[in-house]
């Protein structure tokens, strides 16, 4: 049983991306927006299309991505995880450029918790003398 789309899941931070890679213009839909509509050009958009650019297969697919959870950045690595993911799933030859690149690791920083005491993870109040 084939399908006629490749599928990989990405994640970073706390940002989860559901990507669909399937033949065509290399358009790339997020959450039913165009890529620059949705990010704004907060994000470099340039990382997010690494995984093509490394695999040399820019302009041979069109991507539909449900994104959730996060902010802008950790949904961008999302994207950028899910489309290496999505890549390796049809492409199994492609598996070691993009693990050189770095882009099958799936990037382990969160942000830490916060602990009693402090007002954050680490900053403490103010300390006065008297």
């Amino acid at each position: 049983m084939s399908t006629s789309y490749l599928y990989g899941t990405g994640r970073r931070k706390e940002a989860v991306a559901r990507v669909r890679l399937l033949p065509g213009d290399g358009s790339i839909i997020v959450n039913g927006k165009e890529i620059a509509e949705y990010f704004g050009g907060a994000t470099p958009l340039a990382a997010m299309r690494l995984p093509f650019r490394v695999t040399e297969t820019e302009g041979r697919y069109s991507a539909t991505i449900l994104v959730a959870g996060g902010g802008f950045s950790g949904q961008a690595g999302a994207i950028r995880h899910g489309i290496a993911r999505a890549l390796v799933s049809g492409h199994p030859d492609s598996r070691a450029a993009l693990r050189e690149a770095g882009l099958l690791t799936r990037d382990p920083r969160a942000k830490e918790r916060k602990k009693y005491g402090l007002k954050r993870a680490r900053k403490a109040p103010q300390y006065t003398k008297r």
